[in-house]
Protein backbone atom coordinates (compact mmCIF):
# COMPACT_ATOMS: atom_id res chain seq x y z
CA UNK A 1 0.00 0.00 0.00
CA UNK A 2 2.76 2.52 0.65
CA UNK A 3 4.17 1.85 -2.71
CA UNK A 4 1.41 3.41 -4.01
CA UNK A 5 -0.10 6.41 -4.94
CA UNK A 6 -2.54 8.32 -3.24
CA UNK A 7 -4.33 8.81 -6.04
CA UNK A 8 -4.41 4.78 -6.46
CA UNK A 9 -5.40 3.57 -3.48
CA UNK A 10 -7.80 6.28 -1.11
CA UNK A 11 -10.64 5.52 -3.24
CA UNK A 12 -11.23 2.22 -2.00
CA UNK A 13 -9.64 2.63 1.63
CA UNK A 14 -12.36 6.01 2.20
CA UNK A 15 -15.15 3.65 1.92
CA UNK A 16 -14.91 0.62 3.19
CA UNK A 17 -18.03 -1.82 4.35
CA UNK A 18 -19.54 -4.87 4.96
CA UNK A 19 -22.36 -6.92 5.00
CA UNK A 20 -23.86 -8.40 7.98
CA UNK A 21 -23.60 -12.11 8.84
CA UNK A 22 -24.27 -11.69 12.73
CA UNK A 23 -26.89 -8.99 12.81
CA UNK A 24 -29.67 -7.32 10.53
CA UNK A 25 -28.85 -4.14 9.10
CA UNK A 26 -32.10 -2.46 11.20
CA UNK A 27 -30.16 -3.85 13.93
CA UNK A 28 -26.76 -1.90 13.41
CA UNK A 29 -28.71 0.99 11.48
CA UNK A 30 -31.76 1.72 14.31
CA UNK A 31 -34.22 3.39 12.39
CA UNK A 32 -34.74 6.07 15.37
CA UNK A 33 -30.71 6.69 15.01
CA UNK A 34 -30.33 6.58 11.15
CA UNK A 35 -33.14 8.11 9.84
CA UNK A 36 -33.38 6.47 6.41
CA UNK A 37 -37.37 7.21 6.50
CA UNK A 38 -38.50 7.14 3.17
CA UNK A 39 -35.50 6.88 1.07
CA UNK A 40 -34.15 3.04 -0.04
CA UNK A 41 -31.44 1.91 1.90
CA UNK A 42 -29.29 0.99 -1.42
CA UNK A 43 -29.43 4.98 -2.00
CA UNK A 44 -27.29 5.78 0.32
CA UNK A 45 -24.36 3.67 -1.63
CA UNK A 46 -24.30 6.60 -3.52
CA UNK A 47 -22.95 9.26 -0.85
CA UNK A 48 -20.06 11.05 -1.90
CA UNK A 49 -17.83 13.85 -0.43
CA UNK A 50 -16.00 16.55 -2.65
CA UNK A 51 -12.97 17.10 -0.30
CA UNK A 52 -11.31 14.06 0.36
CA UNK A 53 -8.83 13.76 2.27
CA UNK A 54 -6.29 10.54 3.87
CA UNK A 55 -5.59 10.81 7.70
CA UNK A 56 -1.65 11.39 7.46
CA UNK A 57 -2.83 14.58 5.55
CA UNK A 58 -5.37 15.44 7.68
CA UNK A 59 -2.71 15.25 10.76
CA UNK A 60 -0.37 17.25 8.83
CA UNK A 61 -2.61 20.15 8.19
CA UNK A 62 -3.95 20.30 11.34
CA UNK A 63 -0.29 20.13 13.05
CA UNK A 64 0.21 23.56 10.86
CA UNK A 65 -2.60 25.18 12.02
CA UNK A 66 -2.28 24.63 15.36
CA UNK A 67 1.36 25.76 15.63
CA UNK A 68 0.68 29.03 13.96
CA UNK A 69 -2.45 29.95 15.78
CA UNK A 70 -0.49 29.30 19.56
CA UNK A 71 2.47 31.24 17.85
CA UNK A 72 0.65 34.18 17.29
CA UNK A 73 -0.96 33.53 20.89
CA UNK A 74 2.23 33.10 22.59
CA UNK A 75 3.72 36.46 20.84
CA UNK A 76 0.56 38.33 22.10
CA UNK A 77 1.21 37.29 25.81
CA UNK A 78 4.01 38.82 26.05
CA UNK A 79 2.46 42.13 24.35
CA UNK A 80 -0.63 44.57 26.21
CA UNK A 81 -2.93 44.24 23.17
CA UNK A 82 -5.05 43.09 25.57
CA UNK A 83 -5.04 46.32 27.83
CA UNK A 84 -5.86 48.44 25.13
CA UNK A 85 -8.90 46.83 23.82
CA UNK A 86 -12.06 48.93 23.90
CA UNK A 87 -14.50 47.01 26.58
CA UNK A 88 -17.32 46.81 24.00
CA UNK A 89 -15.26 44.65 21.95
CA UNK A 90 -14.19 42.87 25.17
CA UNK A 91 -17.70 41.98 25.69
CA UNK A 92 -17.96 40.50 22.08
CA UNK A 93 -15.12 38.06 23.47
CA UNK A 94 -17.00 37.46 26.14
CA UNK A 95 -20.29 35.94 24.61
CA UNK A 96 -18.47 34.35 21.46
CA UNK A 97 -16.34 32.36 24.09
CA UNK A 98 -18.94 31.19 26.61
CA UNK A 99 -21.79 31.13 23.72
CA UNK A 100 -19.10 28.70 21.64
CA UNK A 101 -16.63 26.76 23.36
CA UNK A 102 -18.95 24.04 24.47
CA UNK A 103 -21.26 24.07 21.70
CA UNK A 104 -18.03 22.94 19.84
CA UNK A 105 -17.73 20.04 22.30
CA UNK A 106 -21.75 19.06 21.64
CA UNK A 107 -20.70 19.17 17.86
CA UNK A 108 -18.19 16.17 18.77
CA UNK A 109 -20.93 14.34 19.82
CA UNK A 110 -22.93 15.10 16.64
CA UNK A 111 -19.95 14.06 14.50
CA UNK A 112 -19.70 10.80 16.98
CA UNK A 113 -23.16 9.86 15.63
CA UNK A 114 -22.68 10.38 12.20
CA UNK A 115 -19.23 8.33 12.76
CA UNK A 116 -21.35 5.46 14.09
CA UNK A 117 -24.72 5.74 12.16
CA UNK A 118 -23.98 7.17 9.23
CA UNK A 119 -25.38 4.84 6.31
CA UNK A 120 -22.18 4.88 4.07
CA UNK A 121 -18.21 4.19 4.67
CA UNK A 122 -17.30 7.68 3.40
CA UNK A 123 -19.87 9.22 5.24
CA UNK A 124 -18.76 7.89 8.86
CA UNK A 125 -14.70 8.28 7.79
CA UNK A 126 -15.57 11.93 6.93
CA UNK A 127 -17.52 12.81 10.33
CA UNK A 128 -14.37 11.06 11.71
CA UNK A 129 -12.47 13.58 10.69
CA UNK A 130 -15.16 16.10 11.50
CA UNK A 131 -15.61 15.21 15.71
CA UNK A 132 -11.44 15.80 15.57
CA UNK A 133 -12.13 19.22 13.90
CA UNK A 134 -14.68 19.79 16.34
CA UNK A 135 -13.23 18.30 19.13
CA UNK A 136 -10.25 21.25 18.29
CA UNK A 137 -12.62 23.54 17.81
CA UNK A 138 -13.35 23.07 21.59
CA UNK A 139 -10.39 22.96 23.01
CA UNK A 140 -8.90 25.90 21.39
CA UNK A 141 -12.00 28.04 22.16
CA UNK A 142 -12.01 26.99 26.16
CA UNK A 143 -7.89 27.37 26.17
CA UNK A 144 -8.03 30.97 24.75
CA UNK A 145 -10.37 32.17 26.67
CA UNK A 146 -8.96 30.53 29.84
CA UNK A 147 -5.84 33.37 29.65
CA UNK A 148 -8.01 35.79 30.43
CA UNK A 149 -10.11 35.16 33.74
CA UNK A 150 -6.53 36.65 35.28
CA UNK A 151 -7.83 39.77 33.93
CA UNK A 152 -12.03 39.34 34.33
CA UNK A 153 -13.47 36.67 36.09
CA UNK A 154 -16.16 37.27 33.46
CA UNK A 155 -14.02 35.12 31.20
CA UNK A 156 -14.63 31.95 33.45
CA UNK A 157 -17.83 31.20 31.68
CA UNK A 158 -16.16 30.26 28.58
CA UNK A 159 -16.16 27.04 30.39
CA UNK A 160 -19.03 27.00 32.81
CA UNK A 161 -21.96 28.84 30.97
CA UNK A 162 -23.76 25.66 29.51
CA UNK A 163 -23.15 23.99 33.13
CA UNK A 164 -25.68 26.61 34.36
CA UNK A 165 -29.39 27.40 34.20
CA UNK A 166 -28.55 31.44 32.87
CA UNK A 167 -31.35 32.18 30.38
CA UNK A 168 -29.11 32.34 27.72
CA UNK A 169 -27.37 28.89 27.55
CA UNK A 170 -31.14 27.77 28.76
CA UNK A 171 -31.73 29.24 25.26
CA UNK A 172 -28.75 27.96 23.46
CA UNK A 173 -28.90 24.36 24.80
CA UNK A 174 -32.73 24.37 23.45
CA UNK A 175 -31.04 25.33 19.91
CA UNK A 176 -28.60 22.96 19.88
CA UNK A 177 -29.88 20.11 21.56
CA UNK A 178 -32.51 19.98 18.89
CA UNK A 179 -29.91 20.21 16.30
CA UNK A 180 -26.98 17.74 17.34
CA UNK A 181 -28.06 15.53 20.02
CA UNK A 182 -31.57 14.64 19.51
CA UNK A 183 -32.16 14.11 16.13
CA UNK A 184 -30.94 11.10 13.77
CA UNK A 185 -27.91 11.13 11.31
CA UNK A 186 -29.53 12.09 8.10
CA UNK A 187 -31.47 15.57 9.85
CA UNK A 188 -28.12 16.29 12.01
CA UNK A 189 -26.74 16.32 8.90
CA UNK A 190 -28.75 18.91 6.98
CA UNK A 191 -29.21 20.74 10.18
CA UNK A 192 -25.67 21.25 11.26
CA UNK A 193 -22.95 21.20 8.35
CA UNK A 194 -25.46 22.05 5.44
CA UNK A 195 -27.29 24.78 7.55
CA UNK A 196 -26.05 25.61 10.49
CA UNK A 197 -22.15 25.60 9.32
CA UNK A 198 -22.05 26.14 6.06
CA UNK A 199 -24.37 29.15 6.15
CA UNK A 200 -24.00 30.51 10.01
CA UNK A 201 -20.60 29.84 11.39
CA UNK A 202 -19.76 32.29 8.18
CA UNK A 203 -21.27 35.57 9.87
CA UNK A 204 -20.04 34.27 13.21
CA UNK A 205 -16.49 33.71 12.07
CA UNK A 206 -15.42 35.67 9.22
CA UNK A 207 -17.66 38.68 9.85
CA UNK A 208 -16.06 38.24 13.75
CA UNK A 209 -12.85 38.01 12.51
CA UNK A 210 -12.79 41.17 10.04
CA UNK A 211 -14.72 43.07 13.00
CA UNK A 212 -11.44 41.55 15.45
CA UNK A 213 -8.83 42.93 13.33
CA UNK A 214 -10.17 46.36 13.03
CA UNK A 215 -10.27 46.50 16.91
CA UNK A 216 -6.80 45.38 17.02
CA UNK A 217 -7.74 42.07 18.59
CA UNK A 218 -5.59 39.77 16.42
CA UNK A 219 -5.40 36.99 19.11
CA UNK A 220 -9.07 36.64 18.72
CA UNK A 221 -9.44 37.17 15.16
CA UNK A 222 -6.52 34.61 14.73
CA UNK A 223 -7.91 31.73 16.89
CA UNK A 224 -11.48 32.48 14.89
CA UNK A 225 -10.18 32.02 11.97
CA UNK A 226 -7.84 28.96 12.58
CA UNK A 227 -11.09 27.50 13.39
CA UNK A 228 -13.34 28.57 10.82
CA UNK A 229 -10.68 26.44 7.65
CA UNK A 230 -12.19 23.44 9.25
CA UNK A 231 -15.75 24.06 8.38
CA UNK A 232 -15.12 23.73 4.78
CA UNK A 233 -14.46 20.64 5.10
CA UNK A 234 -16.61 18.74 7.71
CA UNK A 235 -19.61 20.49 6.75
CA UNK A 236 -19.49 18.80 2.84
CA UNK A 237 -21.44 16.21 5.14
CA UNK A 238 -24.75 18.20 4.23
CA UNK A 239 -24.31 18.17 0.71
CA UNK A 240 -24.07 14.60 0.11
CA UNK A 241 -26.77 13.80 2.54
CA UNK A 242 -29.21 16.48 0.81
CA UNK A 243 -28.56 15.24 -2.61
CA UNK A 244 -30.18 11.64 -1.71
CA UNK A 245 -32.68 12.87 0.97
CA UNK A 246 -34.20 15.39 -1.85
CA UNK A 247 -34.29 12.68 -4.35
CA UNK A 248 -36.28 10.62 -2.26
CA UNK A 249 -38.35 12.93 0.17
CA UNK A 250 -38.06 16.96 -0.67
CA UNK A 251 -41.04 17.10 1.69
CA UNK A 252 -38.81 16.39 5.18
CA UNK A 253 -35.88 18.11 3.54
CA UNK A 254 -37.62 21.37 3.40
CA UNK A 255 -38.96 21.17 6.44
CA UNK A 256 -35.49 20.43 8.40
CA UNK A 257 -33.68 23.04 6.49
CA UNK A 258 -36.82 25.92 7.52
CA UNK A 259 -36.72 24.54 11.42
CA UNK A 260 -33.11 24.83 11.62
CA UNK A 261 -33.05 28.12 9.70
CA UNK A 262 -35.25 29.73 11.39
CA UNK A 263 -33.39 29.20 15.29
CA UNK A 264 -29.93 29.65 13.98
CA UNK A 265 -31.18 32.60 12.90
CA UNK A 266 -32.66 33.55 16.26
CA UNK A 267 -29.55 32.67 18.00
CA UNK A 268 -27.52 34.68 15.81
CA UNK A 269 -29.42 37.61 16.20
CA UNK A 270 -29.18 38.00 20.02
CA UNK A 271 -25.62 36.95 20.16
CA UNK A 272 -24.22 38.27 16.76
CA UNK A 273 -26.35 40.74 16.28
CA UNK A 274 -25.71 43.58 19.08
CA UNK A 275 -21.65 42.19 18.62
CA UNK A 276 -21.65 43.88 15.57
CA UNK A 277 -24.09 46.77 15.98
CA UNK A 278 -23.27 48.14 19.09
CA UNK A 279 -20.34 46.25 20.97
CA UNK A 280 -17.95 47.10 18.02
CA UNK A 281 -16.23 50.46 18.22
CA UNK A 282 -18.13 52.91 15.63
CA UNK A 283 -14.79 53.60 14.03
CA UNK A 284 -14.10 49.96 13.12
CA UNK A 285 -17.54 48.28 12.17
CA UNK A 286 -16.63 46.86 8.44
CA UNK A 287 -20.39 46.64 7.80
CA UNK A 288 -23.88 46.34 9.59
CA UNK A 289 -25.50 42.98 11.01
CA UNK A 290 -27.64 43.13 8.13
CA UNK A 291 -25.00 43.83 5.36
CA UNK A 292 -23.15 41.21 6.36
CA UNK A 293 -26.60 38.94 7.13
CA UNK A 294 -27.14 40.00 2.92
CA UNK A 295 -23.76 38.93 2.07
CA UNK A 296 -23.28 35.81 3.80
CA UNK A 297 -26.30 34.32 4.58
CA UNK A 298 -29.64 35.36 2.49
CA UNK A 299 -27.85 35.33 -0.97
CA UNK A 300 -25.56 32.20 -0.49
CA UNK A 301 -28.03 30.22 1.28
CA UNK A 302 -31.11 31.27 -1.64
CA UNK A 303 -28.99 30.09 -4.13
CA UNK A 304 -27.67 27.11 -2.29
CA UNK A 305 -31.26 25.99 -1.55
CA UNK A 306 -32.62 26.39 -5.29
CA UNK A 307 -29.68 24.53 -6.46
CA UNK A 308 -31.17 21.58 -4.82
CA UNK A 309 -34.85 22.21 -5.85
CA UNK A 310 -35.89 23.52 -2.52
CA UNK A 311 -37.99 26.92 -2.41
CA UNK A 312 -37.60 29.65 0.25
CA UNK A 313 -38.63 29.28 3.47
CA UNK A 314 -41.99 29.70 4.41
CA UNK A 315 -41.62 32.31 7.20
CA UNK A 316 -39.16 34.05 4.51
CA UNK A 317 -40.59 37.34 4.59
CA UNK A 318 -41.02 37.60 8.46
CA UNK A 319 -37.38 36.89 8.72
CA UNK A 320 -36.44 39.70 6.34
CA UNK A 321 -38.07 42.30 8.31
CA UNK A 322 -36.99 40.99 11.30
CA UNK A 323 -33.53 41.91 9.89
CA UNK A 324 -34.07 45.15 10.73
CA UNK A 325 -35.69 44.87 14.19
CA UNK A 326 -35.12 41.57 15.91
CA UNK A 327 -31.80 42.15 16.94
CA UNK A 328 -31.92 45.86 18.13
CA UNK A 329 -35.09 44.42 20.31
CA UNK A 330 -32.66 42.15 21.47
CA UNK A 331 -29.90 44.60 22.30
CA UNK A 332 -32.25 46.65 24.09
CA UNK A 333 -33.50 43.28 26.24
CA UNK A 334 -30.14 42.52 26.68
CA UNK A 335 -28.88 45.61 28.28
CA UNK A 336 -31.71 46.11 30.32
CA UNK A 337 -31.23 42.50 31.81
CA UNK A 338 -28.07 43.74 32.47
CA UNK A 339 -27.60 41.87 35.49
CA UNK A 340 -27.89 38.61 34.02
CA UNK A 341 -25.21 38.52 31.75
CA UNK A 342 -21.47 37.07 31.96
CA UNK A 343 -20.60 40.46 29.81
CA UNK A 344 -20.82 43.72 30.23
CA UNK A 345 -23.34 45.06 27.25
CA UNK A 346 -22.14 48.66 26.03
CA UNK A 347 -25.08 50.41 24.66
CA UNK A 348 -23.89 52.31 21.85
CA UNK A 349 -26.17 55.00 21.48
CA UNK A 350 -24.20 57.96 21.16
CA UNK A 351 -25.35 60.32 18.73
CA UNK A 352 -22.58 59.38 16.21
CA UNK A 353 -23.57 55.77 16.75
CA UNK A 354 -27.32 56.55 16.68
CA UNK A 355 -26.86 58.48 13.49
CA UNK A 356 -24.98 55.58 12.02
CA UNK A 357 -27.83 53.10 12.99
CA UNK A 358 -30.36 55.37 11.63
CA UNK A 359 -28.69 55.50 8.09
CA UNK A 360 -28.23 51.66 8.30
CA UNK A 361 -31.74 50.92 9.46
CA UNK A 362 -34.07 53.81 8.41
CA UNK A 363 -36.89 53.14 11.46
CA UNK A 364 -34.50 52.86 14.14
CA UNK A 365 -35.28 55.82 15.84
CA UNK A 366 -38.89 55.81 15.00
CA UNK A 367 -39.19 52.24 17.08
CA UNK A 368 -36.25 52.70 19.66
CA UNK A 369 -34.85 56.01 19.78
CA UNK A 370 -37.51 57.07 22.92
CA UNK A 371 -37.34 54.47 24.82
CA UNK A 372 -33.17 54.85 24.83
CA UNK A 373 -34.26 58.59 25.48
CA UNK A 374 -35.80 57.79 28.42
CA UNK A 375 -33.09 55.40 29.37
CA UNK A 376 -30.63 58.50 28.87
CA UNK A 377 -32.81 60.73 30.93
CA UNK A 378 -32.25 58.64 34.10
CA UNK A 379 -28.95 57.73 33.47
CA UNK A 380 -28.53 61.80 33.39
CA UNK A 381 -30.89 62.42 36.61
CA UNK A 382 -28.52 60.15 38.51
CA UNK A 383 -31.46 57.79 38.74
CA UNK A 384 -29.55 54.36 37.28
CA UNK A 385 -31.41 52.27 39.44
CA UNK A 386 -34.63 52.87 37.33
CA UNK A 387 -32.82 51.35 34.38
CA UNK A 388 -32.69 48.15 36.47
CA UNK A 389 -35.75 45.30 36.25
CA UNK A 390 -37.67 44.32 38.42
CA UNK A 391 -39.49 41.76 36.60
CA UNK A 392 -38.36 38.69 34.19
CA UNK A 393 -38.04 38.94 30.66
CA UNK A 394 -40.94 37.45 28.38
CA UNK A 395 -39.15 34.42 27.11
CA UNK A 396 -40.23 32.72 23.77
CA UNK A 397 -41.04 28.70 24.31
CA UNK A 398 -39.87 28.19 21.07
CA UNK A 399 -36.24 29.74 21.36
CA UNK A 400 -36.21 30.82 24.64
CA UNK A 401 -35.91 34.39 23.59
CA UNK A 402 -37.21 37.33 24.98
CA UNK A 403 -40.34 38.39 23.14
CA UNK A 404 -39.09 42.22 22.11
CA UNK A 405 -40.08 41.89 18.06
CA UNK A 406 -41.37 44.82 16.85
CA UNK A 407 -44.05 44.23 14.50
CA UNK A 408 -45.60 47.58 11.99
CA UNK A 409 -49.22 47.12 11.99
CA UNK A 410 -51.04 48.76 8.86
CA UNK A 411 -51.65 51.92 10.58
CA UNK A 412 -47.70 52.58 10.84
CA UNK A 413 -47.94 52.29 14.57
CA UNK A 414 -45.07 49.88 16.25
CA UNK A 415 -45.69 47.29 19.02
CA UNK A 416 -44.71 43.43 20.43
CA UNK A 417 -47.23 41.34 19.80
CA UNK A 418 -48.05 38.31 21.56
CA UNK A 419 -47.86 35.00 19.49
CA UNK A 420 -49.57 32.05 21.83
CA UNK A 421 -51.47 28.75 21.17
CA UNK A 422 -53.25 26.85 23.74
CA UNK A 423 -52.17 22.97 24.20
CA UNK A 424 -52.84 20.23 26.63
CA UNK A 425 -54.30 22.94 28.94
CA UNK A 426 -51.50 25.52 29.09
CA UNK A 427 -50.92 28.65 27.41
CA UNK A 428 -47.32 28.94 25.33
CA UNK A 429 -46.39 32.51 24.09
CA UNK A 430 -44.00 33.28 21.39
CA UNK A 431 -41.99 36.12 19.79
CA UNK A 432 -43.00 35.57 16.50
CA UNK A 433 -45.46 33.50 14.36
CA UNK A 434 -42.47 31.32 13.11
CA UNK A 435 -41.66 30.68 16.51
CA UNK A 436 -45.38 29.17 17.38
CA UNK A 437 -45.95 27.70 14.18
CA UNK A 438 -42.62 25.98 14.24
CA UNK A 439 -42.81 24.67 18.46
CA UNK A 440 -46.45 23.52 17.36
CA UNK A 441 -45.43 20.96 14.46
CA UNK A 442 -42.18 19.91 16.45
CA UNK A 443 -43.88 20.04 20.00
CA UNK A 444 -42.93 16.40 20.95
CA UNK A 445 -39.14 16.75 20.28
CA UNK A 446 -36.90 18.60 22.32
CA UNK A 447 -38.75 21.81 24.23
CA UNK A 448 -36.12 23.34 27.01
CA UNK A 449 -38.53 24.87 30.11
CA UNK A 450 -38.37 28.78 29.81
CA UNK A 451 -36.46 30.24 33.12
CA UNK A 452 -40.20 32.08 33.22
CA UNK A 453 -41.45 28.36 33.24
CA UNK A 454 -39.25 27.31 35.69
CA UNK A 455 -40.33 30.39 37.88
CA UNK A 456 -43.62 29.76 37.51
CA UNK A 457 -43.41 26.34 38.86
CA UNK A 458 -41.56 27.20 41.97
CA UNK A 459 -38.21 25.66 40.89
CA UNK A 460 -36.00 28.97 41.79
CA UNK A 461 -36.32 29.44 45.26
CA UNK A 462 -36.48 31.90 46.76
CA UNK A 463 -38.98 33.81 44.37
CA UNK A 464 -37.08 37.35 44.30
CA UNK A 465 -34.42 38.66 42.08
CA UNK A 466 -31.81 37.16 44.64
CA UNK A 467 -33.01 33.46 44.04
CA UNK A 468 -33.20 34.18 40.17
CA UNK A 469 -29.60 35.74 39.81
CA UNK A 470 -28.65 32.69 42.39
CA UNK A 471 -30.29 30.15 40.08
CA UNK A 472 -28.49 31.32 36.83
CA UNK A 473 -25.03 31.42 38.73
CA UNK A 474 -25.03 35.40 38.61
CA UNK A 475 -22.72 36.10 41.56
CA UNK A 476 -21.43 39.80 41.68
CA UNK A 477 -17.74 39.09 39.99
CA UNK A 478 -19.42 38.38 36.94
CA UNK A 479 -22.88 40.16 36.81
CA UNK A 480 -22.90 42.39 33.93
CA UNK A 481 -23.44 45.94 33.70
CA UNK A 482 -22.65 49.37 30.80
CA UNK A 483 -18.53 49.72 31.14
CA UNK A 484 -18.93 52.94 30.73
CA UNK A 485 -22.62 55.16 31.01
CA UNK A 486 -20.87 58.49 30.55
CA UNK A 487 -19.79 56.99 27.02
CA UNK A 488 -22.86 57.41 25.52
CA UNK A 489 -25.16 59.67 28.05
CA UNK A 490 -22.78 62.59 28.28
CA UNK A 491 -23.61 63.82 24.33
CA UNK A 492 -27.40 64.62 26.35
CA UNK A 493 -26.30 66.13 29.26
CA UNK A 494 -28.16 69.58 29.86
CA UNK A 495 -30.77 68.71 27.15
CA UNK A 496 -34.59 69.15 28.50
CA UNK A 497 -36.10 65.57 29.30
CA UNK A 498 -37.47 63.68 26.40
CA UNK A 499 -39.93 60.90 28.36
CA UNK A 500 -40.74 60.39 32.28
CA UNK A 501 -38.20 59.24 34.53
CA UNK A 502 -39.44 55.44 35.39
CA UNK A 503 -39.19 53.08 37.45
CA UNK A 504 -37.40 49.85 36.90
CA UNK A 505 -40.62 47.95 36.78
CA UNK A 506 -42.44 50.44 34.30
CA UNK A 507 -39.04 50.59 31.85
CA UNK A 508 -39.51 47.11 31.43
CA UNK A 509 -43.51 46.87 31.05
CA UNK A 510 -42.75 49.57 28.00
Amino acid sequence: MSLLKREEWQHFVRDVDWTYSYADDDAVFPEWHSGTGMVPREAWAAWEEDYKVSYPEYVATQREKESAAYAVKAALQRSSNFDRLDEGWRSSTKMHFGGVALVEYAAVLGELKMARFGLNGSWRNMATFGALDELRHSQITTFFGHEFIKKDPQYDWTQKTFHQNNWVPVSLRNLFDNMMIAPNVVDLAIGLPFTFETGFTNLQFVALSADALEAGDVNFANMISSIQTDEARHSQQGGPTMEILVEHDPVRAQWVIDRNFWGSARAFAALTGPAMDYYTPLEHRKQSYREFMEEWIIDQFIHTIEDYGLKKPWFWDEFMRGLDTWHHGLHMGLWFWRPTLWWRPKAGVSKDEREWLREKYPNWEAVYGGKWDTLIDNVNADNVEATLPETLPWLCSMCNLPCCNAVQSRSGRWRVPDWSLTYDGRTYHFCTNACRQIWWKDRDNVNHQTLIERFLAGQIQPMDVGGILAYMGMTPDVMGDDPDYEAWTKDYVGRPATGLALTGKETSAS
